[in-house]
């Protein structure tokens, strides 16, 4: 695959190959890779640069095809979309070299535009995000209106994002897990307190669906939206995500890596209850659901 990558990026240094494969933003098969694979026909590498930094680095740009693909879009009208995020892709740039979810619906919205000859200042933009390695619903704003509409819904608690996941341990009961989030910005994880008020209130209500001896799934209703807060809650009484290194049980983790192929945290946003009283009337009152990620079900 190394070999591969070097003779695509043929300007790039080989720190900066090894450094997109490391952090994720050369894929193989949508799976972080080593760079050491062998190739077999059908294999899909993706780049997750941008444009620029992908032309800087081809000495012929055009005889390749760049190519960023639209996730699944679960609904659209003339304000918002809704679409299905895939576990790797960022939901907005976090680097100059990096391509988000964010630009690629841009990019989708400003090439699905007619020529009016109209000047818009506003630019159309992700309303909510999920961690890279999270899937599922994703909404963004094309105009103003859905802009508006959309962030005064979540503020309000009027759009309800339910997620599924599965953890450690058996979890018998309903869970209304109230607390507080306090973030460390220069190791991008947080810690969860009992008490409500050592930071940010976090709630987070958790309804079990099934279990065996070893995992349980779980339907997660996200009251508060902050970071890391459905991985991080859920570690701290003892029920931590599969596949989530940075909250969770290494060893489990490494067992259904090695089962499954499993590479990030079983975490998928599943479904999207609109108000009634949503402004946008095309969905208000509306509820959308995507089905499981196919990791998902193997685990199952």
């Amino acid at each position: 695959m190394d070999k591969y990558v070097h003779h695509i990026l043929s300007e790039a240094p080989a720190s900066f190959v090894y450094k997109m494969i490391r952090k994720k933003n050369i894929v193989l098969n949508d799976k972080k890779a080593l760079g050491n694979e062998i190739l077999h026909e059908g294999d899909n590498i993706k780049f997750y640069l941008s444009d620029e930094t992908f032309e800087k680095f081809t000495k012929n740009a055009s005889s390749c095809d760049i190519v960023h693909d639209i996730p699944p879009i679960v609904y659209e009208d003339e304000d918002i979309i809704i679409v299905n995020k895939p576990a790797g892709m960022l939901s907005q740039k976090s680097s100059a070299d990096s391509v988000s979810l964010n630009e690629i619906l841009l990019s989708y919205v400003n090439n699905s535009k007619s020529d009016d000859g109209m000047i818009s200042t506003f630019t159309p933009a992700v309303c909510n995000r999920l961690d890279r390695n999270t899937s599922g619903l994703v909404t963004f704003a094309k105009t103003y209106k859905g802009s508006r509409c959309l962030y005064a819904a979540f503020a309000d608690h009027r759009i309800k994002k339910y997620y599924n996941c599965i953890v450690k341990g058996v979890v018998h009961k309903e869970m209304d897990l109230a607390g507080s989030l306090i973030k460390s910005e220069k190791i991008n994880k947080v810690r969860v307190y009992n008490d409500t008020g050592s930071g940010k209130y976090i709630n987070t209500r958790v309804y079990p669906i099934s279990s065996n001896n070893e995992l349980s799934l779980l339907e997660i209703l996200l009251v508060t939206g902050k970071t890391h807060q459905i991985r991080a809650h859920l570690a701290s009484v003892g029920h931590p995500l599969i596949g989530d290194y940075k909250y969770g049980d290494k060893r489990l983790n490494d067992e259904y890596k090695r089962r499954y192929g499993i590479n990030h945290q079983m975490l998928v946003c599943r479904k999207m209850e609109f108000a009634d009283d949503f402004e946008i009337k095309s969905v208000s009152g509306k509820e959308f659901e995507i089905e499981l990620p196919h990791e998902f079900s193997e685990v199952i």
